[in-house]
């Protein structure tokens, strides 16, 4: 559990808004290797639940890193789509699915609990990854909700 402010939250990090002077969003993520690596940096750490497959190798060769990227890309498509609490999410807007944690855990086509789906494999380090990055990176991103089709949608 994160604590942050006085508003406690489950996983890696939150989106939050504030309305001062001008009204923003912001985002804050904490290190998921040293926090909370069974939640925040599977699938890269072992789960602390569940069923307990073997972890994927992490794409950068850091799993606090790559496990800050899903959640940073998690919670950019969470500020970017629901930034004021009043966007796009699901279910009850006082514990609302956005865009990725409508998806939590997937991956990739063919996802279920305890696997993050069928994924790239880099031949040379044995990492997983569904997206590439500039100067040969590779990095592993979250499926996103398909507001159209009502399901996970994985970049490839």
């Amino acid at each position: 559990m994160l604590a942050h402010k006085g508003r406690t939250s489950l996983g890696f990090g939150i989106h939050q808004s504030r309305q001062e002077r001008y009204k923003f969003a912001y985002i804050w993520v904490g290190n998921s290797e040293t926090q909370c690596p069974g939640q925040c940096a599977w699938p890269f750490h072992q789960p602390i639940y569940g069923p307990q497959s073997p972890p994927l190798v992490a794409p950068n060769n850091d799993v606090g890193l790559d496990g800050m990227v899903i959640n940073v890309a998690s919670l950019l498509v969470g500020t970017a789509t629901n930034p004021f609490g009043s966007g796009y999410f699901q279910g009850l807007k006082e514990a609302p699915l956005e865009a990725a944690s409508a998806c939590a855990g997937v991956y990739g086509k063919g996802a279920y609990p305890g696997s993050a789906g069928n994924l790239l494999v880099d031949p040379t380090t044995g990492a997983s990854f569904n997206a590439n990055g500039v100067n040969g990176r590779k990095y592993l991103l979250p499926a996103l909700m398909d507001p159209k089709t009502q399901a996970c949608s994985t970049l490839f």
